[in-house]
Parts: C-alpha cells; sequence; structure tokens
C-alpha cells in the first residue's frame, strides 16, 4: 500500500504556471504507474497525464498535451505535474494517484491522495 499527499496548489493568472507535488510513502513508489486526475465541480474525475514506473513513457490527453508535464523522481518518492500556460477551464482539484499500470480510467488506480486546489483567473 502508498499514502499519497499532495502540495503545490494555488491561486493563478491564466498564462501563469504551477507546480504540482505528490509525495509518496509506504510500499516502493518506484514499483508503481502513477497518474494526475482533476475534477471540477459537477463534473466527473477527468484524466490529466500518467507515467510508467521508470518514468521513461508518459500519456495526455489533448487538453493538456504541450502544456502539462508529469515527471517522477523515485529516490525522492515524489510525483510531479508542471502545469504551463494554465487557462481558466483548467480550475479543479488536482489528484495524484498510484496502480500497477498507466490508465486513463480512475478505477484503474487504488491508491489516491487528497487533492489539492488549482484555481485559474481569467
Amino acid at each position: 500500500q502508498v499514502q499519497l499527499v499532495e502540495s503545490g496548489g494555488g491561486l493563478v493568472q491564466a498564462g501563469g504556471s504551477l507546480r504540482l507535488s505528490c509525495a509518496a510513502s509506504g510500499r516502493a513508489f518506484g514499483s508503481y504507474a502513477m497518474g494526475w486526475f482533476r475534477q471540477a465541480p459537477g463534473k466527473e474525475r477527468e484524466f490529466v497525464a500518467a507515467i510508467n514506473w521508470s518514468g521513461g513513457s508518459t500519456y495526455y490527453p489533448d487538453s493538456v498535451k504541450g502544456r502539462f508535464t508529469i515527471s517522477r523522481d523515485n529516490a525522492k518518492n515524489t510525483l510531479y505535474l508542471q502545469m504551463n500556460s494554465l487557462k481558466p477551464e483548467d480550475t479543479a482539484v488536482y489528484y495524484c494517484a498510484a496502480g500497477l499500470s498507466t490508465a486513463q480510467a480512475p478505477n484503474r488506480y487504488p491508491y489516491w491522495g487528497q487533492g489539492t486546489q488549482v484555481t485559474v483567473s481569467s
């Protein structure tokens, strides 16, 4: 089992940047695929990015491709999401998640953090 804690959210103007972090503890972080998801009020949880155990493969939906970058540091047990050129529609609670393989479906990830709020003002 792995425990996840997100940080780095906040309020930013459109066009700005934020870097989210997800600190992991418990069972070997490096053995898990990791994902970032987001959920805006009244909407379903949405896939944002995924990365395999080594960091060698990453995946993004078209909505964030070219603006967001997922990365990990297995020595520090930490997952990152660099978000650039932020838009008001990126406003949501952002969650990190751990699973056995990279996937876009939230139900493929059994372990979740508590979330961090990102608000992008226009």
